[in-house]
């Protein structure tokens, strides 16, 4: 299952990312906000990493202003593995190299366009384990 989470400044992004989902039959999980009103981010990546870890096939797409954001409350859980990614590039080594379950992306620097191709790779790509399996073990 994906899970979808973001803040205020993420919301006008998620809702594009959902609409796409949508589109394709791809069912989602949204954990909020639901607006634009200004929340505490934290909040809703906790929220979005409780559902990630319900089940070891979800993964999970954070979105906020920046990213940074989310990113460093998710990786705050030791079984979360989130990575902020600004394009496909970066969340193919993601999936590839570190196994990650979160994406996170910068709602207010990233275009839907953009968003889109950075999921689909996200989600198509494989952890290659190997030497890579070895060092998410030293984490």
């Amino acid at each position: 299952m994906i899970i979808l989470a973001c803040d205020h400044a993420g919301f006008p992004l998620k809702e594009q990312i959902k609409a796409f989902f949508n589109s394709e039959n791809i069912t989602t999980i949204d954990v909020g906000t639901y607006s634009t009103e200004p929340v505490d981010y934290p909040d809703y990546a906790k929220a979005g990493c409780e559902r990630v870890l319900e089940n070891d096939t979800n993964v999970g797409i954070f979105i906020c202003g920046t990213g940074i954001g989310m990113s460093i409350v998710a990786n705050r859980n030791p079984q979360i593995r989130a990575a902020l990614c600004y394009n496909a590039k970066m969340a193919s080594f993601a999936r590839r190299h570190n196994d990650a379950n979160v994406l996170v992306l910068p709602g207010r620097y990233m275009k839907k366009r953009t968003a889109i191709k950075t999921i689909k790779v996200f989600l198509t790509t494989d952890f290659e384990k190997g030497r890579h399996a070895l060092r998410l073990k030293k984490f």
